[in-house]
């Protein structure tokens, strides 16, 4: 008497062909074999992640900017700062162009600013402004002005502009009428 594994083909039915027992075995693990990418998500990141780290990189970008440079008021002193020194240069090219003195005038106590052909602008309220010149040519008590002539040269000048711990200064060079903006001390 001879001792049969279970599992045998002949135990089964007694088919007793091994071919077709491997055969069998073979077709039934095929079915079950899951393919290895399937349910699995490839290495890499979704467009939505990128967008994001990148907002997120942006956000942190546009704080850091804001702390470094004193926030809303120094954008604003900024800001004001080069529109003086833009229109201080304008005055300039004006005199040369027309061969004619043109004046820049500013007034301190309300924030406003005038230039040739009817140019004028606002000062944000917050901002402190202290003018220097000369005297002779001011238009008015408390406020200033700059007198620039056709060849290019003019009465001088500094419009100072500040924002809590920060301050711009505008100068204009009385000899050549050349106009620098440049970080001024902080008021006291």
């Amino acid at each position: 008497m001879s001792i049969r594994p279970r599992h045998s083909p002949s135990a089964r039915g007694g088919r007793g062909d091994p071919a077709a027992a491997r055969s069998a075995r073979a077709g039934s693990r095929a079915r079950m074999r899951v393919p290895v990418r399937a349910g699995r998500r490839q290495g890499g990141m979704s467009l939505l992640e990128m967008l994001l780290v990148i907002a997120l990189i942006a956000g942190i970008g546009v704080l850091t900017v804001g702390m470094m440079n004193g926030g809303m008021a120094g954008m604003q002193l900024r800001s004001a700062s080069k529109e003086i020194a833009s229109q201080l240069r304008y005055t300039r090219s004006q005199a040369i162009a027309t061969g004619r003195s043109q004046k820049f005038t500013i007034d301190p106590t309300a924030h406003t600013w005038t230039a040739p052909n009817g140019r004028s602008g606002d000062i944000p309220k917050g901002l402190g402004i202290v003018f220097t010149g000369a005297r002779e040519i001011q238009p008015r008590r408390g406020e200033g002005a700059i007198m620039f002539f056709s060849d290019g040269a003019s009465t001088g000048g500094r419009v100072k502009l500040s924002a809590k711990q920060a301050a711009w200064n505008v100068d204009v060079a009385w000899l050549t009428g050349e106009v620098k903006l440049k970080r001024g001390e902080a008021p006291r």
